[in-house]
């Protein structure tokens, strides 16, 4: 599975961002998307992810912000980030969960930098 994200940027604290992923090659074992993130020093965390039939977990620090969808039929995920926070500057990673065989993967995107300035 290949995956290209898109959107991202720089905005003021209290501003929107929606990010895009677009998965192509073995889409149909995709079960799982999502998005994680990453600053400098601090491990991947999980933002939010979404399953095939719509089932959707968030982290707690961007509940009631952060609202993520999916569109089965063009294999994308969008994920619209609001009342965005100074620590929600980070590198945000597309995330897949497919079957290969009897085995699950995971497949990541290049990455996308999201800068909120105070």
């Amino acid at each position: 599975v290949q995956l290209v994200e898109s959107g991202g940027g720089l905005v003021q604290a209290g501003g929107s961002l929606r990010l895009s992923c677009a998965a192509s090659g073995s889409t149909w074992s995709i079960d799982v998307m999502g998005w994680y993130r990453q600053s400098p020093g601090k491990q991947r965390e999980l933002v939010a992810s979404i399953t095939h039939s719509g089932n959707t977990n968030y982290a707690d620090s961007v509940k009631g912000r952060f609202t993520i969808s999916r569109d089965n039929a063009k294999i994308t995920i969008d994920l619209q980030m609001n009342s965005l926070k100074p620590d929600d500057t980070a590198v945000y990673y597309c995330h897949t969960r497919s079957l290969r065989g009897l085995y699950w993967g995971d497949d990541w995107g290049q990455g996308t930098q999201v800068t909120v300035s105070s």
